[in-house]
């Protein structure tokens, strides 16, 4: 027995001397790792110990996957406006709004440029904080009557952005150009209030293709978001906020917009990517763009092009316009009560290391 208790404690002594010995001649990195006494060679191994970034999935974000499909026409083109031709791209990763941006998280912004705080505590990006003008960022409220002809919407023009029962509620009355002023807020404001030493990617509108690719949910080619070809469940339930007959706006439960979060989302986990309102996009729009794009992240851009492109149909409109494949637009500084949008931002790195269930970022 004694002789084993010597024994382990002889072996304890020569590890611990060998460990002494090996750091004094180096061997456990002492002065250095690898690369580091490459470089003092002169060679060259890159800057060694740097730290490790993880994107994180933001709140009320999905990820999509990068993946290829056709994208244009799904069915009949009814409006026969020869736009939507067919054309197999690829898109890459990217994260994207679950919901449509509500009227609840646009005054966080509004309210943000009326006070001029964008911080909560010390900044933590070396940027300036980007400089609005509130008038020109408040969404225009007169769109419920000034939209229509003869209509009574002074009850929506007066509760629908400011009173809290419809906070969760798209916003509209936003154009292109405060769909961009709100991207570029929520990029500052993310990256001067978190902890992270490295800036998040910037939030931005989806391009045209990313938008149709979500849209899909997955599937190759869908005609509806929730694949199709009926408007209907099996309970007989209308599976979007449009308008399904003439003078009928009531039969999907909802006489204008719906809450972002009504009506089943698709493969991807999106809401209301047909119906309740029409989204913005990034690209400027040309009927021939599938022609004039890449078929890898194709966007079509034109500093001249004052049309941009609107996608998904809304709470007004039949159910054409509902479909993955149909292109509208409007122009750029145009309000109305039936567009709004959401946002997405570039993950950085492969589809195959997005981690959705990452609330923090790490720093290794």
């Amino acid at each position: 027995m004694y002789r084993e208790m010597n024994f382990r404690i002889l072996s304890v002594v020569m590890v611990f001397f060998l460990a002494i010995v090996s750091q004094g001649c180096g061997l456990l990195g002492k002065k250095g790792t690898a690369s580091e006494k490459e470089n003092r060679r002169g060679e060259v191994t890159g800057v060694p110990k740097r730290q490790i970034w993880q994107q994180t999935l933001p709140v009320d974000m999905v990820a999509i996957k990068a993946g290829t499909f056709w994208m244009g026409q799904s069915d009949e083109d009814i409006a026969y406006t020869q736009s939507a031709f067919n054309k197999q791209i690829t898109v890459s990763e990217f994260y994207m709004d679950k919901y449509e941006v509500s009227n609840n998280k646009y005054r966080q912004f509004v309210e943000a440029v009326r006070s001029g705080e964008f911080t909560y505590s010390t900044p933590t990006t070396l940027k300036e904080p980007p400089v609005f003008n509130l008038d020109e960022v408040l969404p225009d409220t007169t769109v419920w009557s000034t939209s229509f002809t003869y209509h009574y919407g002074d009850p929506l023009m007066e509760f629908y952005f400011d009173h809290p029962a419809f906070d969760n509620y798209p916003v509209v009355g936003v154009s292109w150009e405060q769909a961009q002023m709100y991207t570029e807020w929520r990029t500052y404001h993310m990256n001067a209030n978190d902890k992270s030493d490295y800036d998040y990617p910037r939030f931005r509108l989806p391009t045209e293709a990313e938008w149709e690719y979500a849209a899909k949910g997955g599937k190759d080619v869908a005609k509806y978001p929730w694949g199709g070809p009926y408007l209907k469940n099996r309970r007989g339930c209308l599976m979007a906020n449009f308008k399904p007959g003439r003078g009928n706006y009531i039969d999907d439960g909802f006489a204008y917009t719906a809450p972002v979060d009504v009506f089943a989302p698709n493969g991807f986990g999106l809401y209301n990517m047909a119906g309740n309102v029409s989204e913005w996009v990034l690209d400027a729009y040309s009927p021939v763009s599938s022609s004039l794009t890449w078929d890898l992240d194709p966007k079509y851009e034109d500093p001249n092009e004052k049309r941009k492109v609107v996608r998904g149909g809304s709470w007004k409109d039949i159910a054409h316009f509902l479909e993955t494949s149909t292109r509208s637009y409007e122009f750029q500084d145009i309000k109305t009560a039936h567009i709004g949008f959401r946002t997405v931002v570039t993950f950085m790195g492969r589809s195959g290391s997005m981690d959705v269930n990452n609330n923090r970022r790490r720093k290794k």
